[in-house]
C-alpha cells in the first residue's frame, strides 16, 4: 500500500436537521487533500439537510449523501457510513462543526497509532477564515485511565472532557476487533467506542496542533440529551466492567465515571419529576431513592452557583477561540 493510499481519509458526518450548517462541514472536509471520501448520513431530517449537503459537492466524486427514512441516532448513522465506505482512515465530523485547513497533514505526520486526535477550538460563531493558535507539535499517548478520568466533569472546568476529541481511527483496527458504535446510545457513543478500543489495546495519540473547529450551540444534539440517555450511558459503563477483564486501575477509574454519570442521571430524574408532577412528588421520588440524595443536593447547589456566575469570563468577543487542550504556543513572528 502506498503512503498516498494509506493516508486516505473517509470523513463521516451524521446529520439531523442541519440544513443551516452542513454545507460548511462538507466543504471543510472536501478541502482537505487527504480526504478520499465524505459520507453524509441524513438521519431522517425534517428540513433540507440532504439537499444542503449535496449543494456543497465540489464535483470531485468524493461526496456521498444517504438518507434514513426513520431517525436512528448518530451511532447508527456512523455505523452505516463506516459500512459503505472503504478508506483506511475514518474521521468523524459533526454536522455543525468544521475542519481548519491542514488538519490531517499535521496528524498524519505522526507514526505508530491506531487513533489520533488533535486539539479543538470552541467558538460561538463559525469563523473558518480566522486561523487558530499555532502550538508546538507535541504528541503524547493517552492511557485508558487518563481517557476515563478526562471524561469526568469537575467544578470550574467548562466543557473540557477528553471525550470531545475527534480522533482519526484506523479502519483495520476497528475491523480486527469488530468495533462499532453502540446504537443503544444517543449520548456518549463516541466515549464508549473509544473506551472499548483502548481496552482492546488501541494506541491513542493526542497532538496539540488544532485542526477542528467546534461551534457551541444550545440546540446541538449533544445539548439535547434525555434523562434516559444518561441512564443508558451509565448502563454501558456497567456492561463494560462486567464483560471485560479490566486491570484494577482501569476498573476503579471506570467505576468513578459510572458513578459520575449515575449522579447526573439522579439529578435529572429528580428535576424531571418536579417539572412533571410538582415539588411534593419530587420529594417523594427522592425519599424512595435515599442514596440519590447527595447527588441531587450537590447537583442543585452546583447549578445555582453556575447560574450566579454566568457571564463571568464571557466578555471576550464571541469569535475568540477556547481550546480543549493546553499547549505551548508557537512564537508569532
Amino acid at each position: 500500500m502506498s503512503e498516498e493510499i494509506g493516508n486516505a481519509v473517509c470523513v463521516i458526518i451524521a446529520a439531523r436537521n442541519a440544513a443551516g450548517t452542513i454545507a460548511m462541514a462538507v466543504a471543510s472536509a472536501l478541502e482537505q487533500p487527504q480526504v478520499s471520501e465524505v459520507v453524509v448520513v441524513d438521519d431522517a431530517s425534517s428540513d433540507a439537510t440532504a439537499a444542503a449537503a449535496d449543494a456543497a459537492n465540489d464535483g470531485s466524486g468524493r461526496l456521498r449523501v444517504v438518507s434514513f427514512d426513520t431517525n436512528r441516532g448518530p451511532a447508527a448513522a456512523r455505523n452505516h457510513a463506516i459500512s459503505i465506505s472503504s478508506a483506511p482512515l475514518v474521521a468523524i465530523l459533526d454536522a455543525d462543526d468544521f475542519f481548519f485547513p491542514g488538519r490531517f497533514a499535521a496528524m498524519l505526520e505522526q507514526r505508530d497509532w491506531d487513533f489520533i486526535a488533535d486539539n479543538i477550538a470552541f467558538m460561538h460563531q463559525p469563523v473558518q477564515s480566522q486561523r487558530p493558535q499555532l502550538f508546538q507539535p507535541r504528541a503524547r499517548q493517552l492511557s485508558t485511565v487518563a481517557f476515563i478520568e478526562g471524561n469526568i466533569s469537575r467544578p470550574g472546568i467548562r466543557r473540557g472532557e477528553i471525550g470531545f476529541l475527534k480522533p482519526v481511527m484506523r479502519r483495520a483496527f476497528l475491523a480486527r476487533h469488530d468495533l462499532r458504535y453502540n446504537e443503544a446510545l444517543r449520548l456518549g457513543e463516541d466515549y464508549e467506542l473509544y473506551l472499548r478500543a483502548l481496552i482492546k489495546g488501541a494506541r491513542y495519540t493526542v497532538i496539540e496542533h488544532c485542526g477542528y473547529g467546534a461551534v457551541v450551540r444550545a440546540d446541538s444534539l449533544s445539548g439535547q440529551h434525555r434523562t434516559e440517555d444518561l441512564k443508558r450511558l451509565c448502563a454501558a459503563d456497567g456492561a463494560i466492567r462486567t464483560a471485560s477483564r479490566l486491570a484494577a486501575p482501569v476498573d476503579r477509574a471506570l467505576g468513578r465515571h459510572q458513578r459520575h454519570i449515575r449522579n447526573r442521571y439522579e439529578l435529572r430524574a429528580f428535576l424531571d419529576t418536579k417539572a412533571r408532577n410538582g415539588g411534593l412528588s419530587a420529594i417523594r421520588h427522592l425519599m424512595a431513592r435515599p442514596t440519590a440524595l447527595p447527588a441531587v443536593a450537590t447537583g442543585i447547589l452546583r447549578d445555582k452557583l453556575r447560574r450566579s456566575d454566568k457571564g463571568e469570563g464571557d466578555a471576550a468577543p464571541q469569535a475568540d477561540f477556547r481550546y480543549l487542550l493546553t499547549g505551548v504556543p508557537v512564537a508569532q513572528k
